[in-house]
């Protein structure tokens, strides 16, 4: 056996990465529904439009959907399926029970797009369209959507486990983006999706009294923000209760979510650590989002194209669900 050195495997992997990005960028196309669903952003847009004039916060949602699907087993829709004889739901991971929501916008979508092209747009795409025209109605920017994506078969319950925790140390994050092909740029940029939406005091709770078990609040939070989380999610009180992942703008996609960062007003653990953790690379990205929001936008819409193209299923392979919940057939 002939062992490499280290670099040489390195260098190895980035060019074997480089040409699967390639690959799978070439096989989606941002035409791929000209001539047999030609309207189907639209159809997407529309009833997005309608979910969040009765409910703000399905934006953010809509757009939380697509990463979940795309960080398991690459962006295949999988995140959709419900619990059947052969399927263990990603639903019921603890990153996504009672917590990922906009399942029914999404079914409404379904409905709309096979009423208008039965039998050819792809579940997978439908969320790729639906987190772009969510984004983009929260204010944020625009990008031409890449589609070509066929619904997989099967779902990961333990892939879903595995998505970015909001307890994530910078390190863990770091490596679950590079481990799809991801860098700190994607990871900075993405994690700006928190710029709306919400978040339940379970997700960060011990920060406000029991930062890794020493009895007292993380140091990184800020005093007057630490006392307002308090009041919000006090020992012993509901779990479930809602909080602004941007207290200054919470539904709205903006670059406040940097700014807030630089204040010590992460809401999460794994938001915070962006800027406060000493000598990280992401610290100069997160203050240069701050200082310009047409850079953050521009690229924020390349990373949600670099996330979505993540081991799209294409081709022959999969299928397209006349069900977003179930596989045919089943």
């Amino acid at each position: 056996m002939v062992y490499s050195s280290p670099f040489h495997l390195v260098a190895l992997t980035l060019t074997l990465t480089s040409l699967f990005f390639q690959g799978s960028r070439a096989q989606l196309s941002s035409t791929f529904y000209g001539s047999t669903c030609s309207n189907v952003s639209s159809i997407v847009r529309n009833i997005v439009q309608q979910a969040q004039s009765s409910d703000a916060r399905i934006v953010a949602s809509l757009t939380r959907l697509h990463f979940h699907d795309c960080f398991v087993n690459g962006c295949d829709g999988s995140v959709l399926l419900d619990d059947s004889s052969s399927i263990q739901s990603e639903k019921n991971a603890v990153p996504n029970n009672n917590s990922a929501r906009g399942f029914d916008v999404i079914d409404n979508i379904k409905t709309a797009v096979e009423n208008a092209c039965p039998g050819v747009v792809s579940c997978a795409d439908i969320l790729a369209l639906a987190a772009e025209a969510s984004v983009n109605l929260g204010g944020g920017p625009s990008w031409t959507v890449l589609l070509g994506r066929r619904d997989g078969t099967t779902a990961s319950l333990s892939g879903a486990n595995n998505l970015p925790s909001p307890r994530d140390s910078l390190s863990n994050l770091q490596k679950k983006f590079s481990d799809l092909g991801l860098d700190d740029t994607d990871l900075v940029a993405l994690s700006g999706a928190h710029t709306f939406g919400r978040a339940k005091c379970s997700f960060f709770s011990d920060r406000l009294n029991n930062f890794n078990g020493n009895g007292s609040p993380d140091p990184s939070l800020n005093s007057t923000y630490l006392a307002t989380l308090q009041q919000s999610c006090p020992q012993g009180g509901n779990g479930d209760t809602l909080n602004n992942l941007d207290p200054s703008s919470p539904d709205t996609f903006d670059k406040n979510y940097y700014t807030n960062l630089q204040s010590n007003q992460g809401l999460l653990q794994s938001d915070q650590e962006l800027f406060s953790t000493s000598g990280a690379s992401t610290v100069s990205i997160v203050n240069s989002f701050a200082s310009s929001q047409t850079t953050f936008f521009q690229s924020f819409a390349s990373s949600m194209i670099n996330m979505g193209n993540i081991s799209p299923l294409t081709g022959t392979s999969g299928e397209i669900r006349s069900n977003c919940r179930k596989v045919n057939g089943s």
